[in-house]
């Protein structure tokens, strides 16, 4: 059994912090449980391109309000708690926070630890490991 505190693992490098964002990467890969478990706070007012060309991603809005666009096909989605968007084809999207989000995120394949976006909105398949 896995078990882990948030607060201790924010005071940690699972604890990875970016412009826009910071997130809070509970389950990993070294934990072999075949995908990723993050906590991620979207910082308010901000605006991130992401496309996981690498990764599928479930996202569930914990607290906080903000808009998911897909970039195809410029389709907007409200983002309010209790909502989930799920990336299922390597969506290229656009994250917009009107206020600070707290996200619920699942990566598959999981993440190893320290990513962060690439200049194409993705993280790389394999990156630094954290214990």
């Amino acid at each position: 059994m896995i078990v882990r505190n948030l607060k201790d693992a924010r005071n940690s490098s699972r604890r990875v912090v970016a412009q826009n964002w910071e997130s809070t990467r509970l389950l990993l890969k070294n934990d072999g449980m075949g995908f990723s478990f993050h906590i991620t706070t979207i910082y308010a007012g901000t605006l991130t391109e992401m496309c996981y060309q690498n990764h599928l991603e479930s996202v569930y809005c914990i607290s906080g309000h903000g808009m998911v666009e897909t970039l195809d096909d410029a389709k907007q989605y409200p983002i309010t708690p209790g909502t989930i968007y799920i990336l299922d084809r390597h969506d290229k999207h656009v994250l917009r926070a009107d206020t600070e989000m707290e996200l619920a995120c699942v990566f598959n394949p999981p993440l190893n630890g320290r990513e962060v976006h690439d200049a194409v909105g993705a993280y790389p398949l394999e990156a630094e490991t954290v214990e």
